[in-house]
């Protein structure tokens, strides 16, 4: 009896070692710890899935290649869309200009194709884009991964962001999500996803790069040649190529965090620097554009001059940069805010002020809604007002 009993308690210990095992040799696949694998062969079964070699014949882990990247950019692309443009240019000959020669000099208009992306942003069909792909357009099509074509409308546009809203009519379309507004982070992990090819592919899929968020922020001078009216841009090294403009920049997941917009570059091909429209500007134009159907306008009630050499010195400036203000309507936005004739600005927000110029340019960036900080000198003492922005229609 004592014999079986031994026999029996070994044969209990051999088998609880064997399934012991057999449950060592189970492995957790991806993000869900519920989700687990029994041998190799079950695991190359698995889509997006690979094991990964141990070395000296072992086997290593098995991997993920269907991970977190790969799902936010197919969650993204459906959003992002090709969009074929037919622009009208009018060009007249100089003669044109004469009062004789006009009669046999006319203006001709000629139209020509270009094209860009866009991003559907509302599942009823209003797409974000750039104003540079759509600008003097007299037709607009647009393709979408789908497989379906639309023949888009303008709905309103801001040239001096380089934003514009066009309208497809439409049911349940893939809409992006937006991610919030300060919740971009540099070093973080990027997509550019766009239409460089146009036409020259017979699908209506979108191209994916990827990159990082380089730098935010970014401003450009007078002497960069980009244009001082893009302001607070997201730089990034994933390739941006021509037909991209207007095309989404996503992050790792698959919320958008910019309007591809354009790349530096000196010889035309793609180096690692691209530049995007940053999604609190794009939500807040959006809004505007929707709601008014255009940008509505405002007027601050301050004309400024630019400072010379001889204001400079009889005020005690150090240089002449900045603006002087030689007049303050009664009521306006600027008398409300408390500044007078005579005060001299020098920066707005975190925009420096250097003359006439610059300063329309960055209120040019402005929307009603908004509330600028306006730094300027009075009596030499350095001051601030904060002006509330409202349309004047």
């Amino acid at each position: 009896m004592r014999g079986i009993m031994k026999t029996a308690l070994v044969l209990i210990l051999l088998c609880t070692a064997f399934f012991s095992g057999v449950a060592a040799n189970r492995y957790f696949i991806g993000k869900n710890p519920g989700a687990t694998q029994t041998n190799a062969q079950s695991a190359a079964e698995e889509p997006g899935l690979m094991r990964v070699a141990g070395g000296q014949g072992t086997e290593g882990p098995v991997v993920r290649r269907f991970n977190e990247y790969v799902q936010a950019i197919g969650k993204a692309s459906p959003s992002v869309v090709f969009i074929g443009v037919t622009q009208v240019r009018i060009y007249a000959n100089p003669l044109f200009n004469d009062p004789f020669f006009r009669q046999f000099f006319p203006p001709y208009v000629q139209e020509f194709q270009s094209m860009g992306s866009g991003v559907i942003v509302t599942a009823s069909g209003h797409i974000i884009t750039n104003y540079h792909v759509i600008e003097n357009a007299s037709r607009i099509e647009v393709h979408c991964q789908s497989g379906a074509t639309y023949e888009a409308k303008g709905v309103g546009s801001d040239p001096f962001t380089d934003l514009a809203v066009i309208k497809i009519e439409g049911k349940g379309l893939p809409a992006i999500t937006m991610c919030p507004n300060d919740s971009i982070y540099i070093g973080e992990w990027t997509a550019a996803i766009g239409n460089p090819f146009g036409g020259l592919i017979d699908d209506n899929k979108p191209t994916v790069t990827v990159g990082v968020v380089s730098a935010m922020g970014r401003q450009f001078t007078r002497e960069s040649g980009i244009g001082t009216k893009y302001k607070d841009m997201i730089q990034t090294d994933a390739a941006i190529n021509p037909g991209n403009s207007g095309g989404a920049l996503i992050n790792c997941l698959g919320e958008l965090i910019g309007i591809n917009t354009f790349i530096f570059t000196q010889d035309g091909g793609n180096v690692g620097i691209g530049f995007a429209i940053p999604v609190g500007r794009v939500q807040k134009t959006l809004k505007e554009i929707i709601k008014y159907g255009k940008i509505r306008s405002f007027n601050t009630g301050i004309s400024v001059q630019n400072i010379n050499e001889v204001i400079a010195q009889s005020m005690g400036l150090k240089d002449v940069r900045g603006v002087i203000i030689n007049g303050v309507e009664k009521k306006s936005l600027g008398a409300r805010a408390g500044l007078a004739t005579g005060d001299i600005i020098t920066q707005v927000d975190r925009y420096k002020v250097f003359d006439t110029a610059s300063i329309q340019e960055i209120f040019n960036q402005y929307l009603p809604g908004d509330t600028a900080t306006v730094f300027f000198v009075r009596n030499r003492k350095e001051k601030q007002a904060r002006l509330a922005i409202e349309a004047t229609e």
